[in-house]
């Protein structure tokens, strides 16, 4: 079977097509990827990489040929939702990734952690050891670098089940589906800032919060910087609104 094939429907939100699955069954066929060592890489977009996709013909290609295309907010669920082409659930690569791992646990498998600053992987693996009793650290290495052939040479030398790619959007998706064919790993997974959360650096929004579809408001309050890359938000849904109205395709 082609790595990229898709096992589940897209569907078509602004270009940029999103599995219709749940959590449990993404992590159940990740898993088995995994598993089984056939390779390729998950990414999980939210509005701000769909609004990327839009003006960024390598970035919409990285993201058409991966194995699984996540909707990781709930502005992705609602624009979906407008076009009337409503996706089962919204599935935070946290959330996502969290659930893998115990998996990953169960069955002794490891995971290579590459980016974030200095220091800050090592402290993740650490902690993801402790929450997941089983799973092995097989390595990692910050996202400040400037050769990839050393990175990669790393990685293939530890041949990871997982390769967690936490180098923030685009890079990391232009990054995985670059090296997709150069890497000995079992599968790859763009998870943007995940690992200063999994290392305690970064704080998630409570399970209200969340739960409430407002994580994006909590981030947004306790990192005000983000105001800039918060206004892609409307956009995305004016856009969407617009293509519902005019009766256009996504």
């Amino acid at each position: 079977m082609n790595k990229n094939q898709n096992e589940t429907s897209r569907v078509d939100v602004l270009g940029v097509g999103f599995d219709d699955t749940t959590k449990d069954v993404a992590v159940a066929r990740a898993f088995r990827w995994i598993t089984g060592r056939t390779g390729g890489f998950v990414v999980t977009p939210n509005p701000e990489i769909v609004w990327m996709c839009r003006k960024d013909a390598d970035l919409r290609k990285a993201v058409a040929d991966a194995r699984l295309v996540l909707a990781d907010g709930v502005g992705v669920v609602l624009g979906a939702r407008i076009l009337k082409r409503p996706l089962a659930e919204k599935i935070p690569g946290i959330d996502f990734a969290s659930a893998l791992f115990s998996k990953m646990a169960e069955a002794g498998q490891s995971v290579f952690l590459l980016g974030a600053k200095p220091g800050v992987a090592e402290q993740a693996g650490a902690r993801l050891c402790e929450a997941y009793p089983g799973l092995v650290v097989a390595g990692t290495a910050h996202g400040y670098f400037q050769e990839d052939g050393p990175i990669v040479a790393r990685i293939n030398q530890a041949r990871p089940d997982l390769l967690l790619v936490c180098l923030g959007a685009p890079r990391q998706e232009l990054w995985m589906h670059r090296h997709s064919g150069d890497l000995d790993v079992g599968l790859m997974a763009g998870l943007g800032g995940a690992l200063d959360v999994f290392a305690g650096t970064a704080e998630r929004a409570p399970a209200g919060w969340q739960k409430a579809g407002l994580e994006w408001l909590y981030r947004l309050i306790k990192e005000p910087r983000r105001v800039k890359r918060m206004r892609v938000l409307p956009l995305f849904l004016l856009a969407v609104i617009f293509r519902r109205l005019r009766g256009e395709p996504a």
